[in-house]
């Protein structure tokens, strides 16, 4: 597995879900324009459904890697992590649904930045398999 350069309870500096509801387990890192993460399957996650992350649990976690590179570029740049809210989701494409025990790997890129809107593009892997892809946009409450 990559080395995260934050897990764990420590995500919490990054997003403002908590448990039950965090669904980014591992921050790898990011450059100005990307960012990738993680999330390891837990059986007792929410979203979980006959040992598998359902529908909803990848968008959702999608989201909070969205999230999470916003807060991470936010601290970054000496500034506050502030409330993203999603406004559009487009192009969701979902292969398969994750097993319990593994990990996805999400590679989340700006695509264009106006003023407090985000639109991202999101990949999402399970052992070098595409699981999950779409365009994201968050706004963001600054």
């Amino acid at each position: 597995m990559k080395q995260a350069i934050c897990k764990g309870s420590d995500i919490e500096k990054l997003i403002p879900q908590r448990a039950p509801m965090m669904m980014v387990s591992h921050f790898f890192g990011a450059t100005e324009t990307d960012a990738e993460t993680g999330l390891e399957i837990q059986s007792d996650n929410i979203f979980c459904q006959n040992n598998h992350l359902t529908e909803p649990g990848l968008i959702e976690h999608i989201a909070q890697s969205a999230a999470a590179f916003a807060g991470y570029n936010a601290l970054q740049s000496g500034e506050k992590v502030v409330l993203g809210f999603i406004g559009e989701i487009k192009k969701l494409t979902i292969n398969s649904l994750p097993a319990v025990g593994k990990l996805i790997e999400t590679r989340i890129a700006i695509v264009q930045e106006v003023m407090n809107v985000l639109l991202m593009s999101a990949h999402s892997t399970v052992d070098g398999q595409t699981v999950a892809e779409c365009s994201i946009k968050l706004f963001m409450d600054r």
